[in-house]
């Protein structure tokens, strides 16, 4: 008893300082945000001797926060919703058929996967230049490509639990193939969809690269506005630090709106 006793104190001064490991970044961002230049070189980790309100007014005017948090906004929840739904759709699809042929697309899907953006940047970028598509609208579809192989392969495992008698079902009453799905099995995938959100969300929310080849100043997301703090003389760091503040402000408010859904996704495919 008294072993086991050891072993739990032990196991929870790990869990704290492993979540003192975390955190620990997020305390350097904002205790160094409200710092001046010079005092975030003459002391990192230590609290602002005096406060420094102003950083976060002028990181919001330099990023232009309003323009470039609707671009983020729209990019992430459009290209989100694109990919939920026609990720969904392929791996209801190849789950259903059970032919050679639709198993040499999964595995396909899946190799995808492996093949870094950098290998296709060019060739992609000038194929869409040729069509006038380096806007917005181009970057949701790049997204869609890059994110439905991932997609796709979860729908698809996730499928496998739903068994076929509920298509069969569903047909005998006269829906049609799309109504099956939309109406009876689009709502059973609730718990992948919710990883699939999640997971892209990071990615897209926080993507530089991929926008910084595509989008106009105009078009600007929030990433691309934070590069112009770090210049090739000189570091903002005292701006850089306040506009990451600003900028993860929605990200906390979406996860706190939407944390009874997220848990319940979680919870919901663990179950199954």
């Amino acid at each position: 008893m008294k072993k086991k006793k050891g072993q739990l104190i032990w196991l929870q001064v790990f869990a704290i300082l492993l979540g003192l490991l975390w955190i620990s970044p997020f305390y350097l961002m904002v205790v160094n945000a409200f710092k001046t230049k010079r005092d975030i070189f003459s002391d990192v980790l230590g609290l602002p001797s005096e406060f420094a309100f102003e950083n976060f007014v002028q990181a919001f005017i330099d990023l232009q926060f309003v323009s470039s948090f609707f671009n983020s906004l729209f990019i992430t929840v459009v290209s989100i919703a694109i990919i939920i739904f026609f990720s969904s759709m392929g791996g209801y699809a190849l789950a259903r058929n059970k032919s050679k042929l639709s198993g040499v697309i999964l595995m396909v899907f899946v190799a995808a996967m492996l093949i870094p953006f950098q290998a296709v940047m060019i060739p992609l970028i000038s194929l869409f230049g040729q069509f006038d598509m380096l806007n917005r609208v181009g970057l949701i579809f790049m997204y869609l490509g890059f994110g439905s192989s991932l997609a796709i392969f979860l729908y698809h495992g996730a499928m496998t639990a739903i068994s076929k008698t509920i298509d069969e079902a569903a047909t005998i009453d006269g829906a049609s193939k799309f109504q099956t799905f939309w109406h009876i099995i689009f709502p059973l995938l609730k718990p992948i969809s919710v990883t699939v959100g999640i997971l892209n969300v990071i990615w897209i929310w926080n993507d530089f690269l991929l926008p910084s080849l595509i989008l106009s100043d105009a078009e600007a997301t929030i990433p691309l506005r934070m590069f112009m703090f770090f210049g090739q003389y000189t570091r903002q760091w005292h701006l850089a630090l306040a506009g990451l503040t600003i900028a993860i402000i929605p990200v906390i408010i979406f996860y706190f709106v939407a944390q009874k859904q997220i848990i319940k996704g979680v919870s919901d495919g663990a179950v199954k």
